[in-house]
């Protein structure tokens, strides 16, 4: 399976890309920054993440993308153009059709580090480990993009295959236009039914 991962930001939106499986050692095939200028105009700076997306898209061709969900923060304006840069990386994902999962930072933290409340050091740390590099990758946006990558295939695949064997287990819905398995059957008018008492 190859995820990428995106931690969405307007100024930095870190990406990376990440081969591997549950129980099988995990490689990282790319890892980067989309960034765009601060003094820009909203939509220009949109534009900029949409067209760095698509061309991490284009290069790696991923089976899946996992972003991070977005949390209110104390900082309405920075998390607005967090929003705004997840909801592109969504968008760009699905108008090619390619599935789009969210991850919680905690529940990313946890899977990396076995932490939910592990800081940014740690867990650039440990992805440096998890995907044997020679040096932590920068900034942290880049390694909390790996990281994303790397929670999902670990957590997000078994949740999926899950998911996917339930749907394949699950009996067929009764046609719309006939009565439902089991329904008893419909009792006749009153009118139509025979007086008391007499032969049935």
């Amino acid at each position: 399976m190859r995820v990428l991962g995106v931690d969405p930001g307007l100024t930095r939106c870190g990406i990376g890309v990440v081969d591997g499986a549950p129980g099988r050692p995990l490689k990282m095939v790319g890892v980067g920054v989309v960034r765009t200028p601060a003094e820009a105009d909203i939509g220009p700076r949109l534009l900029l993440v949409e067209q760095g997306i698509e061309s991490w898209l284009d290069e790696h061709r991923p089976d899946l993308v996992a972003v991070e969900r977005v949390f209110a923060q104390h900082n309405v304006r920075t998390v607005m153009g967090t929003a705004q840069a997840s909801a592109v990386a969504m968008l760009c994902a699905t108008r090619r059709g390619i599935p789009v999962t969210l991850h919680t930072p905690s529940e990313v933290k946890a899977a990396v580090t076995g932490s939910g409340r592990a800081d940014k050091a740690q867990v650039t740390a440990m992805v440096q480990r998890l995907l044997r590099l020679d040096a932590p990758p920068k900034p942290a946006d880049a390694a909390d993009a790996l990281a994303l990558a790397i929670c999902h295939i670990w957590r997000g695949g078994a949740s999926d295959r899950i998911a996917a064997a339930l749907a394949k287990a699950a009996p067929a819905p009764a046609a719309a236009t006939g009565a439902p398995t089991g329904a008893p059957a419909a009792r006749a008018p009153y009118s139509a039914r025979s007086p008391r008492g007499a032969a049935r």
